[in-house]
């Protein structure tokens, strides 16, 4: 069967290629070998309580305009809860509440002005933000770790534990003593061009299938195209044929918007012009993320997401808030979670535990009725110095494409990276 293109891959990478090319009136083709779509940002139906959760917490920011298009053209924008600025709830690791609210001033006065009225640091670890934009401005040194980046340019220790690490982490999945400088800068510089409401955060308001997945789909088939599930695919190289259980589809275009570990296994015989970007897929390391669920017999907090610098779970959000649930569901993320990812399920749950209940008052007497561990250990890829080069979206092959978070955007493995490789796909398709 013939298509105008076919898209190997139903993320938010393969997703917003796939959309973008129907809106131009191709008739598209994706295929997810997984039985859902989603990819990395899926969701799953919990047996006891039947309620739809997502593998992890994704978090998205204002400044991600490709992401908001995406979700503009699929008719789905109303789905996720966007700050109008960056305001966020911290407990450092002594149970002391805080605030950084950030006023409605031009960027980068919004977040300075937040960090120097912020009440969890001393005056003088305020100040330090001052110097984050000294000589040089944020670009890093090569091979410069987050942490080597952060000192360098001044920033007092107090203030990289309470707002630089937290953010870090989250953007790169990865520690700050591992992790690379320059995409951490790539994601500041977008986050402070974008004015105040570029660094605002905006959390799905509903499970991420019906965020973005389903009305996707809904959108390509609309339009002529078909969606396949449990399609696990092979690309012939020389033909541009996609091959599914023995049934064989061509398209004038094909875009690989599959992880990178994915990559070797999904093009066959590549041909030499291609060995590099295979052999640089299959070495790229990947840093996992575990998510602790945790269902309680009362409310515990009244904000969406709660900061917890300093601990193993960095962050804790009410999916009771955010979805309008009645229930009490907090979802605990640990980002670049190396050292706990081996861990045995009862071992994740009672530390969640007890750090929810260190952190929130309301919890110390709460029961837990019910708690599932989520482990992506191939979260992301690895953004450490040293790392292969990621691929550009063309390749030697014409009429074959590279799409998902890990090709070279500059971005790290973000939704907006991913999102951002999906467009790029389409328009070299189109071209």
């Amino acid at each position: 069967m013939a298509f105008d293109a076919i898209v190997v891959g139903g993320g938010f990478a393969g997703l917003s290629a796939a959309t973008a090319l129907a809106e131009r009136g191709a008739r598209v083709l994706v295929v997810e070998a997984r039985p859902s779509l989603g990819g990395r940002a899926a969701a799953f139906t919990d047996p006891a309580t039947g309620e739809r959760v997502d593998n992890g917490q994704h978090v998205l920011f204002g400044c991600y305009g490709e992401t908001f298009r995406f979700l503009r053209r699929i008719g789905a924008e109303d789905r996720v809860r966007l700050q109008d600025r960056l305001a966020v709830d911290v407990v450092d690791r002594d149970g002391r509440a805080s605030r950084l609210a950030c006023p409605p001033l031009p960027s980068p006065f919004h977040l300075l002005a937040g960090v120097l009225t912020w009440d969890a640091l001393p005056l003088r670890d305020r100040l330090s933000v001052i110097y984050m934009r000294g000589k040089g401005g944020l670009q890093p040194g090569r091979n410069e770790t987050v942490r080597e980046w952060l000192v360098r340019r001044g920033q007092a220790p107090r203030l990289i534990e309470l707002l630089w690490e937290p953010l870090a982490v989250a953007a790169l999945n990865q520690s700050i003593d591992v992790a690379a400088a320059a995409p951490f800068a790539r994601v500041l510089a977008t986050m402070l061009a974008g004015g105040p409401r570029g660094a605002a955060l905006a959390l799905p308001a509903r499970p991420l299938d019906h965020m973005y997945a389903l009305p996707a789909k809904a959108f390509i088939e609309q339009r002529g195209g078909e969606v396949r599930t449990n399609a696990p695919a092979q690309i012939a190289c020389d033909q541009l044929n996609v091959t599914v259980r023995g049934e064989s589809s061509s398209g004038r275009a094909v875009i690989a918007a599959v992880p990178w570990y994915a990559l070797p296994d999904t093009l066959l015989s590549p041909p030499p012009e291609l060995a590099r970007t295979v052999a640089a897929a299959a070495h790229t390391a990947a840093s996992p993320i575990v998510t602790v669920n945790l269902w309680l017999d009362r409310v515990v907090t009244d904000g969406m997401f709660v900061g917890l610098p300093g601990r193993t779970m960095q962050w804790v959000f009410d999916k009771r808030t955010i979805f309008g649930e009645r229930a009490s569901h907090l979802s605990l993320v640990s980002s670049g979670a190396e050292h706990i990812v081996a861990s045995g399920n009862q071992e994740l749950i009672d530390l969640a535990v007890a750090e929810i209940r260190d952190a929130l008052p309301g919890a110390r007497a709460a029961t837990v009725t019910r708690a599932v561990v989520v482990r992506e250990k191939r979260a992301t890829f690895s953004v450490a110095p040293g790392q292969p080069a990621r691929p550009e979206t063309r390749t030697a092959v014409p009429g074959l494409f590279l799409a998902g978070d890990w090709i070279d955007t500059g971005l790290p493995a973000t939704i907006e990276g991913a999102v951002l490789s999906g467009h790029l796909a389409a328009a070299a398709a189109l071209s």
